[in-house]
């Protein structure tokens, strides 16, 4: 009986768990990994290949705000207002079109950069990356604010 028991205990093969960052082909195509069970294991950086709705949700309503917040401004900068990122500025004076594209692969690299570390805590606090999501869409909707007051004003 004892001999059972210390052989169900026993692994066979390198644990499947040592690697942290799953292949390249689940961040690609989707796996199974959702979060992080284990205990000892949230401490550590570890990528997660599927994510939950409302992160995907919180990401999809960022991109729209980011969008928004551009035609916003392309409108703003139209009637007599000025672009105050000196960087953005720059891409306005080129082109709109330029304007949004990079807006738009700016805040998609941060975002992706996000999930990416989505799991880590925020030294010192014990936030986690994640609880940042709903944060922007606050800043966001806040930046909307100031537009529609500008354009009302």
């Amino acid at each position: 009986m004892t001999h059972k028991s210390q052989s169900s205990e026993q692994r066979y093969g390198p644990d499947r768990r040592r690697k942290k960052i799953p292949p390249i082909k689940y961040l690609l195509f989707g796996g199974s990994r959702k979060n992080i069970r284990r205990k000892e294991d949230r401490k550590k950086f570890i990528i997660v290949d599927t994510y939950s709705i409302w992160i995907s949700v919180s990401v999809l309503i960022i991109l729209i705000l980011s969008l928004a917040d551009g035609f916003f401004t392309l409108y703003l900068t139209g009637n007599g207002a000025k672009e105050t990122n000196p960087i953005m500025g720059r891409f306005l004076e080129y082109s709109p079109w330029a304007f949004i594209f990079i807006k738009f692969l700016a805040t998609s690299f941060g975002l992706i950069c996000l999930l990416i570390i989505n799991n880590l805590y925020i030294r010192p606090s014990s936030m986690r990356v994640r609880n940042l999501f709903p944060a922007l869409i606050v800043v966001y909707l806040m930046v909307m604010s100031w537009h529609l007051v500008l354009k009302f004003s």
